[in-house]
């Protein structure tokens, strides 16, 4: 069972994540649409949709008050694991089994989506950790 806590951030992390998708899965679409391959475009708006969601989902999502640069350099280091999957998986889907992009990439969203709240609920913005780190 899920707390009130865990709860209250799973949603507010949620709605970050769903608006950040959205707005980053539409400027891959178009940066597809203007022929940039579909690797290169999910790692221009991953990279994007990255630095905008930090400050977020530290302040608002977990309400973080640890050191930033710790985190920073955790929320990193998670989405170069998140990156490193969504790459994966672009390139089974894609470029192995010849899937549609835009399927596959709206697949891989939701799948790394739930692993990065994972991580950054349990090591990223873990206020108990920072004993550990300081």
């Amino acid at each position: 069972m899920i707390d009130a806590r865990t709860s209250g951030q799973l949603l507010r992390y949620a709605l970050i994540g769903v608006a950040a998708n959205v707005l980053m899965y539409l400027a891959y679409l178009g940066l597809t649409t203007l022929s940039v391959g579909h690797k290169l475009a999910m790692t221009l708006t991953y990279v994007a949709g990255t630095l905008l969601t930090f400050l977020a989902n530290r302040s608002w999502s977990f309400a973080h008050r640890g050191p930033s640069r710790v985190a920073l350099a955790r929320y990193l280091v998670a989405y170069l694991i998140g990156y490193g999957l969504n790459w994966a998986i672009l390139w089974v889907g894609v470029d192995r089994f010849r899937w549609p992009h835009q399927i596959v990439q709206a697949g891989a969203i939701g799948a790394v989506a739930v692993g990065l709240f994972l991580i950054h609920k349990f090591w990223v913005f873990n206020s108990a950790r920072e004993a550990d780190v300081a």
